[in-house]
């Protein structure tokens, strides 16, 4: 048995050469961050500071000044349903039909019962008629005349109620038809074909979207001058609006002791009922002590999925993603709640630093 021996070189890495690896590494990233740190000239803006005047925020919803509870006035079968949730409607456009055949047949039999009535008024009119010229050449006595005419009295009445009572069947038989009350919004839809409509009972939600106003539970303390300057912030991120008009009403819980305060919205605001809201009252009494807040230009924030936030010129004027916690937006501004201090600067720009990292123009 032959064994081949093989020499097996084993190369050692000097410390010269491990210093030679880690300048090559260095220079490497460094011509990777080259095209980020290099420039100095970003657009920039500074972190700007104001004062804010004390006041106090209460949370509230979105209400409708005008919404209808559509309700079935006559028992029967949901046959059609002209709507959806969502659809815009006009007044006096059909949402839904209830079976009517039942109303129907009365009221052609109501019908059928006046012309039968009007007949038996012709009828009536005839004999008196003739009653009359008999008693004027003294052929009956004047009993005979007065009882003709009383017939022809009792036959015109028979045709009233008749016609009265075909009145009503028609009107009955219009119930089975439900109409909008008014332009407006299908918010709600309670029923679906086949199901049974009994008087009373829910069959759609209209709210008319140009009447909306927020609703919110106040503290009778803190309206001690009344919602003078009261702003609306629809949601936690958005611009206060100025309503057109508050409402404080005069009465006081007495679980709560709060008084509800209602604030009409502008046109076009895009609320829509249910809708989480705030209602800021500067000047309660319960007002938060005034405190600066930070704004920064809405074109130096950077969303990335769940992130968000700014560059921010470093010590030696390269930009440094930070996450910035946001709060509601004025104009071209945004408030910056956390991540930022009074004074830095930000880039204008981010997705200019973005396309210089990655090495693009």
């Amino acid at each position: 048995m032959t064994f081949l021996w093989e020499p097996r070189i084993q190369c050692r890495r000097t410390p010269a050469a491990r210093g030679t690896a880690l300048t090559l590494a260095a220079l490497t990233l460094a011509a990777l961050l080259w095209p980020v740190m290099a420039r100095a000239d970003w657009p920039t803006a500074s972190v700007q500071s104001s004062a804010s005047t004390a006041s106090a925020s209460y949370e509230g919803t979105v209400e409708a000044v005008r919404q209808a509870v559509v309700a079935a006035q006559v028992p029967g079968a949901v046959v059609a349903l002209q709507v959806k949730v969502g659809d815009t409607v006009r007044a006096g456009q059909v949402l839904a039909r209830i079976d009517a055949r039942a109303a129907e047949q009365g009221a052609a039999a109501s019908a059928a019962e006046v012309a039968a009535a009007r007949a038996a008024l012709d009828v009536a009119a005839q004999d008196l008629n003739r009653k009359r010229v008999l008693f004027q050449k003294n052929y009956i006595a004047k009993a005979a005349l007065e009882q003709a005419e009383a017939q022809y009295r009792s036959a015109q009445a028979q045709v009233n109620a008749q016609a009265a009572q075909a009145g009503a069947a028609r009107t009955q038989t219009g119930f089975h038809t439900v109409n909008a009350p008014f332009d407006g919004v299908v918010s709600v839809l309670s029923v679906e074909r086949g199901d049974m409509a009994m008087p009373g009972r829910a069959l759609m939600t209209v709210y008319d979207p140009r009447a909306l106003r927020v609703s919110a539970a106040v503290p009778a303390e803190a309206l001690g001058e009344g919602a003078r300057g009261a702003r609306v912030q629809l949601g936690d991120s958005a611009q206060p609006i100025e309503p057109s008009r508050v409402q404080v009403l005069p009465t006081v819980d007495a679980a709560s002791l709060t008084r509800q305060v209602r604030a009409d919205l502008p046109p076009a605001t895009g609320a829509v009922p249910g809708q989480f809201a705030r209602l800021w009252l500067p000047g309660a009494s319960n007002a938060v002590p005034a405190v600066p807040r930070l704004w920064v230009p809405a074109a130096a924030v950077v969303r990335r999925s769940e992130m968000t936030g700014v560059y921010v010129l470093g010590a030696q004027g390269a930009p440094q993603l930070r996450q910035v916690r946001l709060g509601p937006t004025q104009g071209d501004r945004v408030e910056a709640l956390a991540g930022l201090s009074a004074g830095e600067r930000v880039v204008t720009q981010p997705q200019a630093v973005l396309r210089q990292a990655a090495g693009r123009p």
